[in-house]
């Protein structure tokens, strides 16, 4: 988030605590969102100064919780800004593993086997949570990622969901990795090279792919920088 937005945002913040909320509510609020909160007497003289102090010395990302948990509108919030609620709170490598429905478990035991390699998977079928509307948290997703995942899984071609998907990946520009699982990839990622499956385990395609990450110009430092900081599933 730039400078001018973030001040920006913290002023809008502000005005919406001082409209909404009772003098000895603000501190509390706040508080709740993990914040050293000051003298609960100086919110008598001013909600809005009151918060925006607090939020002075606040980071990015609980800036963005606060105004989505106030429900601002997505201009307001900086949406592109602000991560799926899966990626908030980790300073993991986020990857976005796009896939058809039908095949979620297989996903979900990619994504489990990429966790030891700081790498953490979104899984749209399972990482949103009900209270979230299913298009504004998937966006946050695409909006957010370090790279991109296309499970080529029987299907895959034909869903509408995931064709979108591949569409924001590339027009994101961001690092692409085409899975083959049984189907070739189509479209825009016809001409790039498949990862394949080759009768590997999960554990495998997940060295793999951190391989491919670590190798890659676009990725390495993320990875990198992410690094230093149940039941197992049919796959």
């Amino acid at each position: 988030m730039k400078q001018s937005e973030r001040f920006d945002l913290i002023d809008r913040i502000g005005r919406e605590v001082q409209s909404r909320m009772g003098a000895r509510d603000v501190g509390p609020y706040l508080k709740r969102f993990g914040l050293n909160i000051l003298d609960p007497e100086d919110a008598m003289r001013s909600k809005w100064a009151y918060a925006k102090r607090v939020l002075a010395g606040a980071s990015d990302e609980i800036v963005l919780r606060i105004a989505d948990d106030l429900d601002m509108d997505a201009a307001a919030i900086g949406e592109a800004s602000l991560p799926p609620t899966i990626w908030q709170s980790t300073a993991s490598f986020k990857l976005f593993i796009s896939h058809v429905s039908a095949d979620r478990d297989k996903a979900l035991r990619l994504r489990e086997c990429l966790e030891p390699y700081s790498v953490s998977g979104f899984v749209a079928h399972e990482d949103i949570l009900p209270t979230r509307e299913w298009e504004q948290e998937l966006l946050r997703g695409l909006r957010t990622m370090d790279a991109f995942l296309s499970m080529h899984t029987p299907g895959f071609a034909l869903s509408s969901w995931t064709q979108q998907e591949v569409g924001f990946a590339v027009c994101r520009g961001v690092k692409i990795i085409s899975f083959k699982m049984g189907e070739d990839p189509t479209g825009f990622l016809a001409g790039r090279q498949a990862l394949l499956r080759k009768g590997r385990s999960a554990e495998d395609i997940a060295a793999e792919i951190n391989m491919l990450l670590e190798n890659d110009t676009q990725t390495s430092t993320k990875l990198a920088a992410a690094k230093s900081g149940g039941n197992e599933i049919p796959f």
